[in-house]
């Protein structure tokens, strides 16, 4: 579906998913099929911060991300409609996904478990998984956070589709809701 004659996005595309769900390459290609810029919410948290997200949780806590990640999100909320991928926890703060679902266009992208181990398990730069055994974490955190994820305005189901094709289904839905496109 062609972006060309649609009016312009009414408010930011959001992206909440498990690690490994694609939400970056989706992201990048999403923002680019809607033409407007990409953010991700843990790389402006570093920037705003001034340091990697491991240094904020080790010097200062989980609550000082938390509350850098809200701040930063209210500010990514505030600007001109873009496409923003979230870390795994973003939207399990209550504060926050509120935020997202008052402000932006929340979009799950779904995957199973089959699906996202062997995307993360040789991966390094995931700390959550970096304790016990990852296949029990990384479900640990499906059971926990998908009745969470849930909560988003539309959830779009990620197994065996490529980046392009979840883009465009994203595209789609984005057109259905926003813009009518029975004319």
């Amino acid at each position: 579906m062609s972006m060309l004659g649609l009016t312009k996005l009414p408010k930011s595309v959001v992206l909440v998913g498990m690690m490994g769900v694609g939400k970056t390459s989706v992201g990048r290609k999403l923002a680019k099929r809607l033409s407007v810029e990409f953010k991700d919410s843990d790389q402006e948290v570093e920037k705003a911060a001034g340091c990697s997200v491991a240094d904020i949780y080790n010097w200062y806590g989980e609550s000082a991300f938390r509350d850098t990640e809200k701040r930063v999100m209210t500010r990514l909320l505030s600007e001109e409609p873009h496409v923003i991928s979230t870390g795994v926890e973003t939207f399990k703060d209550d504060e926050t996904r509120q935020l997202i679902l008052d402000k932006g266009f929340s979009v799950w992208l779904f995957a199973t478990l089959e699906t996202l181990y062997p995307r993360v398990a040789g991966r390094s730069h995931r700390p959550q998984l970096e304790t016990g055994d990852k296949m029990e974490t990384l479900q640990r955190y499906i059971n926990d956070y998908y009745p969470i994820y849930e909560k988003a305005d539309f959830r779009i189901d990620c197994d065996n589709r490529i980046p392009d094709t979840t883009s465009d289904l994203i595209v789609q839905e984005i057109a259905r809701r926003f813009w009518d496109t029975t004319e």
